[in-house]
């Protein structure tokens, strides 16, 4: 059997979302738990910084790997695809006004107003990848090993 199809890419993707989403509630805690204090501060740069870091890695991963394989098996998803692409770069822009809010030391209500605004398309878009492409998925040949191809969450 070939070994690009050991790897059961419809599981590893909804894995790498669990994941995000975890990401982003250790963010929501460290941002409920921060207070004034200058470590909870430093804390929170540092969860905000790391989700941004974790979600715009998965994303340009996919980009660069696992849509142009999926865009080559399978053309008719041409437009689901292009559409993914599209809420990648959305999410980036929202991800860089959170990391400057972050970097910026603002307020916890600021910051929460920019994780709501990510965590209502970031819920929205993997809904919507995995309504879509989950199926295709299955049977990918897609020689790659995880990391590459979803992000090193």
């Amino acid at each position: 059997m070939d070994a690009a199809r050991l790897i059961a890419w419809d599981h590893e993707l909804r894995s790498a979302h669990s994941r995000l989403r975890a990401a982003l509630a250790a963010t929501r805690e460290a941002l409920d738990q921060g207070g004034s204090a200058p470590d909870a501060t430093s804390e929170l740069l540092l969860f905000c910084i790391g989700f941004c870091t974790a979600l715009d890695g998965h994303h340009g991963a996919e980009d660069r790997m696992l849509f142009p394989a999926l865009r080559t098996e399978h053309p008719e998803l041409g437009g689901v695809i292009d559409k993914l692409m599209q809420d990648h770069s959305m999410l980036a822009h929202l991800l860089g006004s959170l990391r400057t809010a972050a970097e910026r030391g603002d307020d916890a209500p600021t910051i929460a107003g920019h994780l709501d605004g990510i965590a209502a398309i970031m819920e929205s878009h993997f809904r919507f990848e995995e309504r879509e492409i989950l199926e295709p998925l299955r049977a990918l040949a897609l020689d790659g090993d995880v990391k590459t191809v979803l992000g090193p969450l």
